[in-house]
């Protein structure tokens, strides 16, 4: 206890890193599923893919049926979306984080059910699933 009254400033210094580099594992990222959950979810029917990657990374490989409106056009194109708004709304993009941006983009438009591929298009292909060009 004495150290710790002795020396405060030093242990304030490591409890605030400690928590400094603890807040980006505890903040929320909005809704993810794994791969495999995606895989359940396309074999039930009623999901719409939206690849939120430029249309570059697009034509490199994409899960089949995709639907490809880039993250920074997503604001204005989101009406091509509407006829799906009862449908669960699956968000990919190359490694998550814009996807994570893309999700809370479509919940703030009305569309409930949006999640996100989580790890992205990268963590598809390293699980061996198919995608195409």
């Amino acid at each position: 206890m004495k150290f710790i009254i002795d020396h405060i400033f030093l242990v304030a210094i490591a409890v605030l890193s400690g928590g400094a580099l603890l807040l980006p594992a505890l903040a929320p990222r909005g809704r993810r599923a794994s791969a495999l959950e995606v895989t359940q979810l396309l074999n039930r029917g009623k999901t719409i893919l939206l690849d939120v990657r430029e249309p570059a990374e697009f034509a490199n490989g994409h899960l089949r049926d995709a639907k490809n409106i880039p993250l920074s056009d997503l604001a204005s194109r989101v009406g091509e979306l509407e006829k799906g708004k009862g449908k669960t709304i699956v968000v990919i993009c190359q490694s998550g984080a814009r996807a994570a941006r893309a999700v809370k983009q479509l919940q703030a438009a009305g569309f409930e059910d949006a999640l996100s591929l989580d790890g992205g298009i990268v963590a598809w292909q390293a699980g061996g699933l198919p995608t195409v060009k």
